[in-house]
């Protein structure tokens, strides 16, 4: 595995693979500690494991399910767009597990909330559709970046480049109205319409 890293290293689309893993596993440790040191261990753990479900549900972007995609396809060959149903899978099973067992972890953090607001919404299922539209056409687009070595090659990812800005961008804008209205709740701000 040490001399797939180094071999990796040396070309640049795999470079930033490695790169990205290793912020991606970076941001989510941090989250863990600063869950752990706030709420104890135990809820620590389930509130990273509930908020990495939340990444891997509401945006449209492989970030969040890369943590286990990415070492799948190095170690073992699998695309990670298989990876990845799996991914998913174990993120709406951990919902389903969390809300029947232990709801109040939602009112945890703010991006649990926000996530529990979603899930419980009229159109919770856009938004979670639009996302894995996105996930999996970037997991698509990051099989192929570990299939060649410079971005020159990428031959996918530059045909669909603007299926996916259209996807990644419709997905932001839903999910900045989601949080604004979410916001404006938890605020007590009403807005009547005209």
């Amino acid at each position: 595995m040490k001399q797939q890293i180094k071999k990796f290293w040396k070309q640049e689309t795999k470079k930033h693979s490695i790169i990205k893993y290793v912020l991606v596993v970076l941001i989510v440790t941090a989250y863990f500690l600063f869950s752990s040191l706030k709420f104890g261990t135990s809820k620590g753990i389930l509130i990273t494991i509930v908020s990495w479900s939340f990444l891997v549900m509401c945006t449209p972007i492989a970030d969040a399910g890369f943590i286990l995609d990415f070492p799948i396809r190095l170690i073992t060959g699998i695309r990670m767009i298989f990876s990845e149903i799996v991914v998913w899978s174990v993120a709406i099973i951990v919902n389903i597990i969390t809300l029947l067992v232990n709801p109040a972890i939602y009112e945890k953090t703010l991006l649990l909330r926000l996530f529990h607001h979603i899930l419980k919404g009229k159109l919770s299922w856009a938004i979670i559709v639009l996302s894995a539209t996105g996930t999996f056409l970037s997991v698509f687009f990051a099989d192929e970046l570990l299939d060649v070595s410079t971005h020159q090659q990428r031959k996918k990812f530059h045909k669909h480049l603007k299926i996916y800005m259209l996807i990644i961008f419709t997905g932001i804008i839903i999910s900045i109205i989601i949080l604004y209205n979410f916001l404006l709740k938890e605020l007590g701000i009403k807005i009547p319409l005209l």
